[in-house]
């Protein structure tokens, strides 16, 4: 069994960063393709971005390549979100997501086994 920790979030303005982090709990978390989603209120959660464990390929959504970056620490058990450039629209409660090996589709949530309990971004105007 995996635990996922977020923190990190908070009220930023427009233009301004935040770093998440991912802390995770077990022993084989280098093993693990790591995700983050979002979701902002009245809509689904969406894909952000994802990192494979294997060779650290990253995937982003449209919406936030170039301003985002996904990475992990193995040693420290951690995956990160720095998050740059941030919108109004980025606001949402964000979602670390985690899963076992390469199976699975990286950017749906079913391609994820275990879940962090979530943290809220806010972005004012």
């Amino acid at each position: 069994q995996v635990q996922l920790v977020e923190s990190g979030g908070g009220l930023v303005q427009a233009g301004g960063s935040l770093r998440l982090s991912c802390a995770a709990s077990g022993r084989t978390f280098s093993t693990y393709n790591m995700g983050w989603f979002r979701q902002a209120p009245g809509k689904e959660r969406e894909f952000v971005a994802a990192i494979r464990w294997s060779g650290g390929i990253t995937y982003y959504a449209d919406s936030v390549k170039g301003r985002f970056t996904i990475s992990r620490d193995n040693a420290k058990n951690t995956v990160y979100l720095q998050m740059n450039s941030l919108k109004p629209e980025d606001t949402a409660v964000y979602y670390c997501a985690g899963r076992y090996g390469d199976s699975g589709n990286i950017y749906r949530q079913t391609g994820y086994d275990y879940w962090g309990q979530g943290t809220q971004v806010t972005v004012s105007s």
